[in-house]
């Protein structure tokens, strides 16, 4: 009997967490490619602008996550919670198929942003109804005393979807010409998204309604108006409150600091070369996975409450010494050195329009000694300094490649990061489950998670980086920590909370 029960339990975890780690790959893939789609949907004669219509246009798929919720955790309360996450997993098939469809600026004009910004709206709302649904039905058909364990694995979607949607760029680069990819191949990784949502569908096809929806149904106790008893009533108002605010406000900002954030640490403050970030990261997350799992069991021994805010305060006390520590890994000793800048910059001056070739070399050291030197050539062309690579010298950018010592130190510091994310994120499924009963549990328990994370969490790179690039123009020494303020002031505001209000529930005993 047992051992049907561990099989049967085993079916739901591997189809529901498929299909949610394709979803969170669909979702992640456009932030991973932002760079090449801001030059393929947005005006080509201003970089920056389309750079930051991409970042806004991805940010759209975190705000609309809410809405999501409360749409799909509606049908989810009243029709089901197999048939609702069955919608949203096509719906953000689709979208992200149709991404990789899209004609670039060039051919439909502004027809392309527009229809970026719609598919990555449905994106968003997809995502905002999957997460509840897959937890909750997790949740429902796992044993009392083993939640935390059993909801864990769908809690390693987010980064597996992330690591996938990491490695199947990096497949695809290497396969690829640098001119093919910028043609053609970066619209493979959306192709890829329908084959592993037609393979999903086919799996999750075959189960079966939760247990507990199934209960709640046959005794006539499912909710009529999910949204009015869950945000209407005050005393379930209270919980949902508290579950933002005390729990899913600061594991949202936990969760983007170890991966999102550090990923842009190194590629914009450290200037690493964007492919050995993408690298350095997978390894951290390799790594890093399957604590999700460990610290979703050891909440079923000790409780939910004590290892998340753990994990929230050992962030906010580490994050300055980590980002320090990673910041003089590459860290350069000796300055910029350039020769034939002053006869540049003259002949821009005077207006001529082409001088002698210049040469220029930039060498760097890093904290164990070793150098990197890069040579280019500059010339005048039209009045504006031309690089010999067709880049305007204020375009240049010099990227670091890293050596090996300071790569697994990088490595470490990121997976450290990565724990900290395991700590809030693990057991968090378990704990929002148990917070709400079941008539109302796919509602109530979405629009906590989704704020925090999609709100809060989803901000953090915008507001991040902006306290960075104001501190640098303020000419402070460490502008590069000034981004840390953001998730360390927010998770800090939810650890008191719930330190003071939040219960650490005895889970062996806590039916749902």
């Amino acid at each position: 009997m047992k051992q049907n029960s561990t099989k049967k339990i085993w079916k739901v975890i591997s189809a529901s967490s498929m299909g949610t780690m394709i979803e969170w790959y669909d979702f992640y893939i456009f932030g991973s490619l932002a760079v090449v789609i801001s030059t393929k949907f947005f005006p080509a004669d201003n970089p920056a602008a389309a750079f930051l219509a991409t970042l806004a246009t991805f940010a759209v798929g975190f705000v609309v996550r809410p809405f999501g919720a409360l749409f799909f955790g509606r049908l989810g309360d009243i029709i089901g919670r197999k048939y609702t996450f069955m919608v949203t997993l096509l719906l953000m098939g689709g979208a992200t198929f149709l991404i990789g469809c899209i004609p670039s600026f060039e051919t439909i004009g502004f027809m392309a942003p527009v229809l970026v910004l719609i598919l990555r709206m449905l994106q968003g709302l997809a995502l905002g109804g999957e997460y509840g649904g897959a937890a909750t039905y997790v949740a429902e058909h796992a044993p009392v005393g083993e939640r935390g364990y059993w909801t864990s694995w769908i809690q390693t979607t987010a980064t597996v979807g992330l690591f996938i949607s990491l490695m199947v760029i990096l497949a695809t680069r290497n396969l690829l010409t640098p001119e093919q990819f910028n043609l053609w191949g970066w619209r493979v990784p959306f192709w890829i998204s329908i084959l592993m949502v037609g393979v999903s569908y086919l799996i999750r096809k075959n189960m079966h309604e939760s247990p507990v929806f199934t209960k709640a149904k046959e005794e006539g106790k499912t909710s009529k108006n999910p949204l009015a008893e869950s945000f209407g009533k005050r005393y379930n108002l209270k919980f949902v409150l508290l579950a933002l605010f005390g729990a899913a406000m600061g594991q949202g900002v936990i969760w983007y600091t170890g991966q999102f954030y550090a990923m842009s640490f190194m590629k914009t403050v450290m200037s690493i070369e964007s492919s050995q970030v993408d690298t350095l990261l997978g390894i951290a997350l390799l790594f890093g996975t399957p604590f999700f799992i460990f610290f979703g069991w050891l909440s079923d021994k000790v409780g939910r409450k004590y290892i998340m805010l753990g994990g929230m305060l050992i962030a906010i006390i580490s994050y300055r010494p980590i980002y320090q520590k990673m910041y003089e890994t590459t860290n350069v000793k000796n300055k910029t050195e350039i020769v034939g800048k002053t006869k540049i910059t003259a002949a821009l001056k005077e207006g001529k329009e082409r001088v002698m070739d210049s040469v220029y070399t930039t060498t760097k050291s890093y904290t164990d000694g070793t150098t990197f030197l890069e040579v280019k050539t500059v010339h005048l062309e039209n009045g504006k300094a031309i690089v010999a690579d067709g880049k305007t010298k204020s375009e240049i950018k010099t990227t670091i490649n890293i050596n090996s010592t300071d790569k697994w130190s990088l490595v470490f510091l990121i997976f450290v990061q990565v724990l900290f994310v395991t700590m809030v994120y693990g057991p968090i499924a378990a704990f929002l489950v148990e917070m709400f009963p079941a008539k109302i549990r796919y509602t109530s328990m979405s629009l906590p998670y989704h704020v925090g994370n999609g709100i809060f969490g989803g901000l953090l790179p915008a507001v991040s980086t902006y306290l960075v690039i104001n501190a640098k123009e303020k000419g402070d020494a460490s502008f590069y920590l000034e981004g840390l303020w953001y998730p360390i002031i927010i998770a800090a505001a939810s650890f008191i909370i719930g330190m003071i209000y939040i219960k650490n529930k005895d889970n062996k005993n806590t039916h749902i």
